[in-house]
Order: C-alpha cells, then sequence, then structure tokens
C-alpha cells in the first residue's frame, strides 16, 4: 500500500464516519432516536471501521491502487495526443 492509497483510505473513513455522526445527530433532534452525542459519535465509528476493512480489501485484493472497488476508467492514450492545447471561446452576438 503506498502514501496515494492511505490517503484515499483515510478521505474516505472520515467522511463514512462524519457522515454517519451527523446522520445520528440529526434523527436525534428529530426524536427519530434517543441518543446522546457521545453515543452517537461510539455507534458512527462502526460504518467507518467497515469502510476501513472494505477499502483494505479493495486495496488488496483488486489492486486498484485506490479504496474503491471500481476500477479507474481508462483514459485513451489517442484522446490524450489530440487534446487542444486551447479551448475556442464562443462569443454571443448581440
Amino acid at each position: 500500500m503506498n502514501r496515494r492509497f492511505l490517503l484515499d483510505l483515510g478521505e474516505r473513513t472520515v467522511a463514512t464516519y462524519a457522515q454517519a455522526w451527523a446522520g445520528l445527530l440529526l434523527a436525534d433532534s428529530t426524536h427519530l432516536l434517543s441518543l446522546g452525542a457521545a453515543r452517537a459519535a461510539a455507534i458512527a465509528a462502526l460504518p467507518a471501521a467497515l469502510a476501513v476493512i472494505k477499502g483494505a480489501l479493495a486495496g488488496s485484493v483488486l489492486v486498484s491502487g485506490t479504496a474503491s472497488a471500481l476500477p479507474a476508467p481508462a483514459v485513451p492514450s489517442s484522446a490524450v495526443a489530440q487534446a487542444p492545447s486551447e479551448t475556442p471561446v464562443a462569443v454571443a452576438a448581440e
């Protein structure tokens, strides 16, 4: 596992934790659940831990270079070679 993979996995883990915690706090504030902030923070760690496990498996089994289980889209070499150096700007007629 390289540095880029670990940064990707860390970002996904922190995002998963923050989303789960925010969702639990929102559910608590609307009285869908009866949780305190500390309990919501502890429960939100479970999906974050699962994100780490899933990312580690995706990185080691699929060898995609990222924590995503989806393959990265391939860029055709012909599209890169034929890319214009400047993008034309359309001017609207008045």
